[in-house]
């Protein structure tokens, strides 16, 4: 089972959008793939149509073993995709999770209790901080996709990311390895997008992902309905990009399924 975290401790670079619209890419493929949503603000489980009544079991059932993860994850409408939804509890989940045994291992150990060929990919929606929440996944990840908003501002979040993933390799996953850089929010006609993404090229070179995500008013618009950018414009020049990025991670996967 692919296990990718989608993360930055930076608020508003996409992440969300990010992790919707390439799990739903990945299970219009034939990937049976499942969306864990560990932020306590629940928006790609808000994004995936799933409103707060229908969250019975949430990943914070999961984190505090009252729920595996297949008792807790429910179906989307979009065929193949299934969601591990987030609910408001999380919020308080930092704070209980430090008493808790292996607290750093709760997600991970969860992943590795479900059965062989459940799912063949699993995607991580990780809060915009590096607490014990973005930690677990981070543990729980074999690869970790970073979206980058191209503001001055993310590369300085950038910095720090990096360390945190130097220091959870060093102390508890030595196999998390960075995927790539995915730039979205690109605005052609500001100077300062074009400048941000040379630098990043220039500082990560390969690591970053040759797709630039633009920003795109349907991108905004599609979760208002419940449903991915995807679903609910496929030609917007958003969901081409992701479809695009989406061929790309394909290619970085140590494992590719037959179905890409």
């Amino acid at each position: 089972m692919i296990r990718i975290a989608v993360a930055n401790q930076k608020g508003g670079v996409g992440k969300t959008t990010t992790a919707i619209n390439l799990a739903t890419a990945l299970a219009a493929i034939g990937w049976k793939v499942l969306l864990i949503d560990i932020d306590p603000q629940g928006n790609a489980s808000t994004g995936l149509g799933i409103s707060s009544q229908d969250r019975r079991a949430s990943s914070y059932d999961v984190l505090l073993g009252e729920k595996t993860v297949e008792e807790a994850a429910i179906e989307t409408r979009v065929p193949r995709l299934d969601l591990l939804p987030a609910t408001v509890d999380l919020s308080g989940a930092e704070v209980e999770l430090v008493s808790l045994d292996e607290r750093t291992h709760r997600l991970e150990n969860a992943l590795n209790d479900t059965p062989t060929g459940r799912w063949d990919l699993v995607l991580m929606d990780c809060p915009p901080s590096l607490g014990l929440l973005t930690v677990n996944a981070l543990v729980a990840a074999r690869q970790l996709l970073i979206p980058l908003q191209c503001e001055f501002f993310a590369l300085e979040g950038l910095s720090q990311l990096l360390q945190t993933v130097e220091r959870v390799r060093s102390g508890f996953n030595p196999d998390l390895s960075i995927l790539g850089v995915a730039l979205t929010m690109y605005d052609r006609r500001n100077n300062l997008s074009g400048q941000v993404a040379d630098d990043v090229r220039a500082c990560l070179g390969t690591t970053v992902f040759e797709t630039v995500v633009p920003r795109n008013v349907r991108l905004s618009e599609a979760p208002s309905h419940g449903i991915p950018a995807l679903v609910y414009d496929l030609k917007c020049p958003g969901s081409e990009a992701y479809l695009q990025l989406a061929r790309e991670l394909l290619q970085r996967l140590p494992q590719p399924a037959e179905a890409a």
